[in-house]
């Protein structure tokens, strides 16, 4: 009997059930959706073993617990920085000029996130990426203490060397430079010798979010810092859609065509909540106190230079939850007029498509823009599945034919306007740390809505009819990447 009990079939069994019961108890009380918890559980206790390690490498937004304490001693830090704002009258926002909308957004963001509303900044919005490149190196040689830098993807060739360049002229000239790149999107560029020519210069470079054993142990290693933030003298900063590359020189053997952003550039007291979120980021990298860091880099709230109210809302495990994502939510079911979203990317999670679809039946006239051919086959027909559902809503759908449309924006009503680095996906609204800027402003509103009117303009509008007549091979591949969408 003592054998029976030894034999490697009963102990493999053994250890599958003990660790089975633990997870099921664990994603009991998790409270996910009924659906998401019913699957895990059939998964985990279906599948010997496997299961089990299939629910802890993607089964919840982990993260190491150092990294958690970290970011709680951020939001306690920040919360200091968000009172003194209060005092120089920062946050001091007429919300009679910008609606009722604009006013529920901002104390949500605020409440939710814990990233106030700021007033008094000035943008340029730039949709050409030889220029947005050339002007980036033209603030960093105009830098005279500190360039703060981080993207999730650094790709050498063309004009980004020509950055690269500028950023190792200003730390030559004594400019402290710091740039924080992902470790699995520039995985290409951390194996070539640019790195190396960095710090070889001595400027301070931090790989964020390194992958390994160890880290897949103590949270997910699927984890992206997937933010592009620029920020120089704390006087002027640059977020959007774009990469730190040259599209000439990026991904040219995909058959998608060139990349296609927008970035802004921006003055005034916004620059001071994205240089906090760089600043952030950096020292969940590494081990320097945060008076350090504001010390070395002359880090100052910035005053007001401009009449836009903007709310800058980062987002990822551990910091905001669904912060993010209730915000995107709150403009699409607050539109009364007219939406317009660009994404490279549009697999939406359930709530995201409904609010959509309910915008599109209450009489909004909701338009999409995606690009017709995007980097990642699984990606681009799973995205397609969700398209009959959009269309018998009454959505209108534009496949973008100039190239790889990469520009992640909403305008609501013309009125209020979201710009960043999220997509229209689940992996970007759950698992990557994003940043995007809520504008509280008609003149932004415009400028954006003419830059979506070019996409407009270069794009094929799709038939729902010529759609439904696609081959039954087509829709069942598409339907089954759809299962996967969580992981896309």
């Amino acid at each position: 009997m003592l054998i029976e009990f030894f034999h490697p079939t009963t102990i493999t069994w053994s250890i599958h059930l003990l660790l089975a019961l633990v997870l099921s108890i664990r994603v009991i009380m998790k409270r996910p959706g009924t659906g998401v918890a019913l699957a895990w559980l059939l998964v985990i206790n279906a599948i010997p073993i496997f299961g089990v390690l299939i629910y802890l490498l993607i089964g919840e937004r982990r993260i190491s617990w150092t990294r958690l304490q970290g970011i709680r001693q951020l939001r306690s830090d920040y919360a200091q920085v968000i009172d003194y704002a209060v005092h120089k009258g920062l946050l001091e926002i007429d919300w009679t000029q910008h609606g009722d909308v604009a006013r529920s957004m901002g104390r949500l963001g605020w409440r939710m996130v814990g990233s106030p509303t700021v007033g008094g900044s000035s943008y340029e919005l730039l949709g050409e990426t030889e220029e947005i490149l050339r002007r980036i190196a033209q603030d960093i040689d105009g830098a005279q203490h500190s360039v703060l830098m981080e993207f999730y993807i650094w790709n050498s060739g063309g004009l980004g060397d020509e950055v690269l360049a500028a950023v190792i002229r200003a730390q030559q000239r004594g400019v402290h430079c710091c740039l924080l790149i992902d470790a699995v999107g520039s995985r290409p560029w951390w194996k070539g010798p640019q790195p190396q020519k960095l710090r070889d210069s001595g400027v301070e470079l931090r790989m964020a979010l390194p992958v390994g054993l160890f880290r897949t142990l103590v949270g997910r290693s699927d984890l992206r810092l997937h933010r592009k933030i620029v920020v120089v003298d704390s006087e002027v900063a640059w977020t959007g859609s774009m990469n730190l590359v040259d599209p000439l020189f990026f991904k040219q053997d995909r058959g998608v065509g060139e990349w296609v952003d927008a970035m802004v550039r921006l003055k005034g007291s916004v620059v001071s909540p994205l240089a906090a979120t760089v600043i952030g980021d950096w020292i969940l990298e590494g081990d320097d106190s945060l008076s350090e860091l504001i010390s070395r880099h002359q880090l100052h709230l910035v005053d007001p230079a401009g009449t836009a109210d903007i709310q800058v809302i980062p987002s990822g495990p551990g910091e905001t939850n669904d912060g993010l994502l209730q915000m995107i939510l709150t403009m699409i079911n607050r539109a009364r007029e007219e939406l317009v979203l660009t994404t490279p990317y549009l697999v939406p999670d359930e709530s995201l498509l409904r609010a959509i679809r309910g915008a599109a039946a209450r009489g909004v006239k909701v338009r999409i823009i995606v690009p017709e051919m995007v980097d990642s086959i699984m990606t681009r027909y799973a995205s397609r599945s969700y398209y009959d559902d959009l269309l018998q809503s009454g959505v209108e759908l534009h496949l973008y034919r100039d190239g790889l449309l990469h520009t992640k924006s909403i305008t609501m009503d013309g009125q209020v306007s979201m710009f960043g680095t999220v997509n229209f996906d689940m992996r970007s609204l759950w698992l990557n740390f994003e940043v995007a800027l809520f504008v509280y402003d008609d003149g932004f509103a415009e400028k954006l809505r003419e830059l979506q009117q070019s996409y407009l303009d270069s794009s094929d509008q799709i038939d729902h009819e010529e759609w439904s007549k696609r081959s039954f091979g087509k829709q069942l591949l598409e339907n089954m990447l759809r299962l996967l969408s969580p992981l896309l």
